[in-house]
């Protein structure tokens, strides 16, 4: 496949787009993650409200200068015609080293050419000690085909 799945989407295929934005995300480039969306994208994200590439790459810049050792996984959660719902968890820590899990989720709708239109994620940040870490492979980089999803992890 030389593009990301294209709608409209099975159960498999919104999988595998799920996955596709894990990796990005977790390769903390945000010119690779802003190719994934359409040129005027719109986003909310937490409280704040984006539109377009260079917002989305001015964004990630700053998300990334501060959330430190960032590792996420991403999981479907539902899905129809255009439209993907996931669930997501991920680990950071701030400039102090004091280590969080945020927890979330996300919808998403994409245009004909499977490129994102619109993003809307809640998220809450949970402060954890180190030795409550869970996402432990080297970063930045995917998520070890080993390593399971959200879906074994009960909190």
């Amino acid at each position: 496949m030389s593009g990301p799945p294209l709608p409209s989407f099975t159960r498999e295929s919104a999988a595998q787009m799920a996955r596709m934005a894990e990796d990005a995300w977790n390769s903390r480039d945000p010119e690779r993650v802003a190719l994934a969306y359409t040129e005027d994208s719109r986003w909310r994200n937490r409280s704040e409200f984006l539109e377009g590439h260079s917002a989305i790459v001015a964004f990630l810049t700053r998300k990334w200068q501060k959330e430190h050792e960032y590792r996420l996984i991403k999981d479907l959660w539902a899905f129809d015609r255009n439209f993907i719902a996931v669930r997501f968890q991920y680990e950071w820590h701030d400039d102090a080293g004091q280590w969080f899990r945020s927890y979330g989720n996300e919808q998403w709708e994409f245009d004909e050419n499977g490129l994102m239109r619109r993003r809307e994620a809640s998220i809450n940040d949970m402060p954890i000690g180190e030795s409550e870490r869970r996402y432990r492979w080297a970063a930045p980089g995917p998520r070890p085909a080993h390593h399971p999803g959200l879906g074994t992890s009960p909190k």
